[in-house]
């Protein structure tokens, strides 16, 4: 009952409008009064922000901040897999031979997930992550390896937030929301998919590189919303860090897994 009654609020709220109002204030020049109030809701660390908070002409502005590179060190281990956001660890495992996997009790399939069967196939018995970021982490996206880029599509339309509530009660929020698929050849000679969430009302994902190869922590784009990430990787091509747990948070860079 409750799973129902969220899904038609939900769908009630989000559509073009209520994103169309929502975009438009964050962008418009009265929603920088908020963001002294956004930072102490949110208790964010002015510290590491490559500017000062005057600076910022929007809420918007603020949102996708850019903050200083020595805030956010890169692992250098060349076998490193690091995390692409600043986020908490929701679920990470095994894919299953059926190509399966579970985040809060949900199965969602590899097929849904990459709308296509053939690639689906290329990553059973792999392995996969899922990282959420809230509205006051640091919204920019960076590259989880170096990597040869060999496609890049977009999947969905309308999205159902992603947070503990979205994840429980959304109607397939992570394989049925807008979403950004990057696939990427790593230099163990392993595939990762690595997709990009979008949240609800605002389906803003930016691509900020668009080259064919990426070098591990490299900046490739930005959320214009709290989101997901979800990371895919083919059978036999990584070992998770024994320091990851779910629940934890993680900062952009940290060292997420190790290729094999």
């Amino acid at each position: 009952m409750r799973e129902k009654l969220y899904q038609s609020m939900i769908e009630l709220t989000n559509g073009k409008w209520s994103s169309y109002v929502i975009k438009g204030f964050a962008q418009s020049k009265w929603s920088k009064k908020i963001i002294p109030s956004y930072i102490k809701y949110f208790n964010i660390t002015i510290q590491e922000l490559s500017k000062d908070i005057k600076e910022f002409s929007t809420l918007h502005e603020f949102f996708v901040r850019n903050v200083n590179p020595e805030s956010r060190p890169i692992e250098k281990l060349e076998s490193a897999i690091v995390s692409p956001v600043d986020a908490k660890v929701e679920k990470f495992g095994d894919i299953s031979v059926d190509g399966v996997f579970l985040v809060k009790g949900k199965s969602y399939t590899l097929r849904d997930m990459l709308g296509s069967e053939k690639l689906a196939n290329e990553y059973v018995n792999g392995k996969y992550i899922v990282l959420y970021l809230s509205p006051a982490e640091y919204h920019r996206i960076h590259a989880p390896s170096d990597g040869k880029v060999l496609r890049q599509y977009i999947l969905g339309s309308k999205s159902y937030p992603v947070n503990k509530w979205g994840l429980q009660y959304g109607k397939n929020t992570i394989s049925g929301n807008y979403r950004l698929l990057t696939e990427i050849e790593m230099p163990n000679m392993k595939n990762c998919f690595f997709i990009k969430v979008g949240a609800m009302f605002v389906n803003s994902i930016e691509l900020t590189n668009t080259s064919k190869e990426w070098s591990k922590g490299e900046e490739v784009g930005y959320f214009s919303f709290g989101s997901t990430v979800v990371m895919l990787f083919s059978e036999e091509s990584i070992e998770f860090s024994s320091s990851i747990k779910e629940g934890q948070f993680i900062r952009m860079g940290e060292l997420v897994a190790n290729m094999l």
